[in-house]
């Protein structure tokens, strides 16, 4: 039987990434509506479009380590961003709907993959400072105090 402690501590992690999964589409959505200036503007929403699917896998798997859900988030984002450039029809059909467009994206760049990289790396310590879960890159706990000798 998992202990009730550990329940609660899992469901509130979960809470706070669904919340911050909800605040960061927001984000996304809101970027594209009233783009930032400059160099923002354009990779704002791809930053952010990396940092829900690092969220939604903290939602889905609250006990797995930042550095795994970091992997993926960026490794899907990048296979989202590299299947831009292929031409089928099918996918050039759904990417003209409005959900398709914003779930897979309009033409290849490679600056977006800086971008995703970018909203994983900000995403990693926004679940650090906020969220909570596995503390290290190792999927453990961080140990609370140092070590003795």
């Amino acid at each position: 039987m998992a202990d009730p402690s550990h329940v609660a501590r899992t469901r509130s992690r979960r809470l706070r990434a669904a919340t911050t999964l909800v605040v960061v589409v927001v984000v996304g959505l809101a970027s594209r509506r009233w783009p930032l200036p400059g160099v923002f503007a354009e990779h704002t929403g791809d930053a952010a479009y990396a940092m829900a699917v690092f969220f939604l896998l903290r939602v889905a798997v609250p006990g797995r380590p930042r550095l795994v859900a970091a992997a993926f988030a960026f490794g899907f984002s990048a296979v989202v961003e590299v299947s831009q450039a292929l031409r089928w029809q099918w996918l050039v059909d759904l990417r003209a709907t409005r959900l398709g467009a914003l779930c897979l994206g309009q033409g290849f760049q490679w600056a977006d993959l800086a971008a995703y990289a970018v909203g994983v790396a900000v995403a990693v310590a926004i679940d650090r400072r906020f969220v909570g879960g596995p503390k290290d890159f190792r999927g453990g706990l961080a140990p609370t105090t140092p070590p003795s000798r």
